[in-house]
Parts: C-alpha cells; structure tokens; sequence
C-alpha cells in the first residue's frame, strides 16, 4: 500500500476553506494518512506555496509548516496544531513569516497552490536546533526517504488581495 495524505477539510486540486487562512481562524487543518512503510522510523511533513508572490510569475517558494520526526505510527493531524504543541512527538520548524508552526495562506494576488508534503524516513532526524528551517530539514532527510505522499489544496483571497485578520 503506498503512502496517501488526505484532509477532511479540502480534496486533492480543491479549494480550502478561509477558516485555515490569514482571513479567519488561520489554524491548520486536519490531516490524515496511510501506507506508512514498515521500516519507516519518522515522519515529517512540510507545507509550502510555489506561486509567491504571484502565480503568473512566481518568484520563490513560500514556507507555511514545518514538522518533523512524528512518530511512523501516527495516522494523522487534528485541526489547529498549536505552535508549541509537539504533534504526535514530533518537532514543528520555523515558517517564511519567522514563527514556529502553521501560518496559513495569505496570498497578495491570484489562485495559490499549496502542498502538503509528507516523507517517510528511515531515520530520525533529532535535533536541527531550536527552530529548524525547511532546508534544514531537507537537508537531513537527504538519503533517509522511503516514500513520499502529496496533497495539494489551493486559496484566494475572498476579496481580492489576501490580508492578516490580526
């Protein structure tokens, strides 16, 4: 069985709700997956927008969450993983706003895509310092990926230019 990422709260190329945006709660959703392999030791799971700042000319990939070395017998996230929690023992990284855990999308312009990507690994990737960066943590899992699985669900701002609630 391979391994598949799922959300109750968006499909697969769907739209997500404002509820996980800069315009409402911003909290994350939830996730479910399966087909962890057998000797997968961790999991980690990163979320990032490839469209910033605009999806017509797309100038870097955006960083919304970081996680890292969840437990291989986790099947999933509940909704509103706070920033301090340690979900399913794991460790949450730094996001391209500057804050540890989930920032959710918040895009200036036009349909973003984000994708929530999650690796099985072969190891733990233990302690990438306080607040690990995406590359840091891609740098760690080089060579200790068993499967990969991903979800993509895309935003736009309800009325034009996404913007900050707070």
């Amino acid at each position: 069985m391979a391994l598949v990422i799922t959300s109750p709260a968006f499909t697969h190329n769907g739209a997500m709700a404002i509820k996980y945006t800069c315009e409402d709660d911003d909290v994350s959703p939830a996730l479910a997956w399966s087909g962890v392999p057998a000797g997968a030791r961790s999991l980690a799971l990163i979320v990032d927008d490839p469209d910033a700042p605009d999806p017509a000319a797309p100038k870097r990939v955006y960083v919304h969450w970081v996680l890292y070395d969840m437990a291989p017998t986790s099947t999933g996230l509940p909704e509103g993983v706070k920033a301090a929690a340690q979900p399913n023992g794991g460790r949450q990284g730094m996001n391209d706003g500057g804050n540890v855990g989930y920032m959710g999308p918040c895009p200036p312009i036009g349909r973003h895509r984000y994708f929530f990507k999650l690796y099985a690994l072969d190891a733990m990737l233990g302690d990438l310092g306080a607040a690990a960066t995406k590359a840091q943590v891609e740098a760690a899992m080089r060579g200790h990926i068993l499967e990969q699985a991903e979800l993509m669900g895309t935003y736009q701002g309800k009325d034009g230019p996404a913007k900050r609630k707070r």
